[in-house]
């Protein structure tokens, strides 16, 4: 599904140049449950914004479902991420003033879907994170932990085959984390791909297969 063959994204600052991926080489198969470990500032965020056609890669071949991505129209790539990718962030990325069903709706409002297709899809996917009973609630309303069910539910109504998430346990108890964790086992189990980005190394021990990034470079994490 995804595959970066010698992929360098490289940005100046002043007159200095810093290499954020640096002939970085890696595969993602479908269907594969993979997370990418790196602390602060190794290049975890390029990797994930070039994964997710967020931005494109200064030199080297992404690939995305065998087709290069430069291959791809910008309205193709506007349907992969509104619907081949779920996107889930740290920070939750929710709009304050609106509930969670709302939160939920929106994109799917911006995919043009029917209103009685998207509260089936809301409804449904706010039941799949056990947050039925929350969904008039606004974030400010809710704990961190519910907000990211919220978020993952938000992903979760748009049925994309790939979810990336980005620190997703970053700003939660260890409890709640594991709590996160448990449903992206459930989504994997389900056939989805999983693709998890963080620095805590527990949380990416959980992934079947694990990617290191340290200074642009990438490897393979072998199994003790």
């Amino acid at each position: 599904m995804i595959k970066f063959d010698d992929v360098s994204k490289i940005y100046t600052i002043g007159d200095a140049e810093v290499r954020a991926l640096d002939h970085a080489s890696m595969h993602i198969r479908q269907g594969e449950f993979v997370s990418i470990i790196g602390p602060s500032g190794s290049g975890k965020s390029t990797l994930m914004n070039i994964i997710g056609c967020l931005d494109m890669a200064d030199e080297g071949q992404y690939y995305l479902d065998g087709q290069p991505i430069e291959e791809y129209t910008e309205t193709e790539l506007a349907h992969i991420r509104n619907k081949k990718i779920g996107f889930i962030f740290q920070s939750f990325n929710l709009i304050g003033n609106m509930t969670a069903e709302e939160n939920v709706e929106l994109p799917l409002i911006y995919q043009r879907i029917p209103k009685h297709e998207r509260r089936m899809l809301v409804k449904e996917a706010l039941e799949r994170v056990q947050l039925a009973g929350r969904m008039h609630h606004r974030p400010n309303e809710m704990s961190g932990g519910q907000q990211q069910r919220v978020a993952i539910a938000r992903a979760i109504a748009s049925k994309p085959s790939l979810f990336l998430a980005d620190e997703p346990t970053g700003n939660l108890d260890s409890a709640t984390g594991k709590e996160i964790m448990e449903l992206f086992h459930e989504l994997h189990s389900q056939g989805n791909t999983i693709v998890l980005i963080t620095h805590d190394e527990l949380v990416a021990k959980q992934a079947v297969r694990s990617i290191r990034i340290f200074d642009g470079h990438v490897e393979e994490v072998r199994k003790s």
